[in-house]
């Protein structure tokens, strides 16, 4: 069980790859305009990373080194088109809108490095835990910081909420700022950059924070005495 807590504390937190490894900073700074836009492509991210990871490491040892580069890519490529497709047909609306950025996925650099990194290396379980985990740390960033680049842009949240669930998710739309005109700054690219920052910089400072309640809370040893 120790192994899965620390699978699952470094997807969300120790090395997060929207804050740490910074990895996929394509689809963090194009389609965090809103908190439904970030979470349905961190989630579809996600489901990806942990098909691909359960699919790859039962077959690791039968892939020539060779050509496992090759191999991984077509089996998240044939993963992604799945989803794709799935999104496409069950929720159209969210598809248009999300657009290129779901093939996109093929190529997410955290996708194929989980891929060779941890699940070439390791047991079915494991990898899909390891997958779903860095997914999930990738999507709850994405939404986060959706959710802060429309509060500040629009004074809402959770707007298109509808395109994922059908006209009546509307009524969970919430206006946080009534009569609201906006700030365009933070719905446009530089505003990405900038919340991102901001999110990086807050976890850092509680990083900083805890290592520093630790080190008070340790022990000193005793002085050495020198004859």
């Amino acid at each position: 069980m120790s192994i899965y807590k620390e699978i699952t504390i470094n997807g969300l937190w120790k090395q997060n790859s929207g804050l740490v490894q910074l990895l996929g900073l394509c689809p963090t700074l194009a389609v965090t305009t809103s908190a439904v836009n970030g979470l349905s492509l961190g989630f579809a991210t996600a489901l990806v990373m942990a098909a691909s990871n359960g699919s790859v490491s039962p077959v690791r040892r039968f892939i020539p080194s060779e050509i496992r580069v090759p191999v991984f890519i077509l089996v998240i490529a044939a993963l992604v088109t799945v989803i794709d497709m799935s999104i496409n047909a069950f929720a159209q609306p969210l598809h248009k809108v999300l657009g290129i950025f779901i093939p996109l996925i093929v190529v997410n650099c955290i996708v194929l490095a989980r891929v060779e990194s941890f699940a070439a290396k390791n047991a079915p379980v494991p990898s899909m835990l390891d997958g779903f985990m860095m997914g999930t740390g990738l999507a709850l960033v994405l939404g986060f910081l959706g959710a802060m680049r429309e509060l500040v842009g629009k004074g809402t949240l959770f707007s298109g909420l509808d395109l994922v669930f059908g006209p009546a998710a509307k009524q969970f739309m919430f206006t946080v700022i009534p009569d609201y005109h906006g700030f365009l700054l933070a719905i446009l690219p530089p505003g990405a950059f900038l919340g991102l920052g901001t999110l990086i910089a807050a976890r850092n400072w509680i990083e900083i924070r805890r290592s520093e309640k630790e080190n008070l809370q340790t022990p000193q040893g005793e002085p050495v005495l020198s004859h």
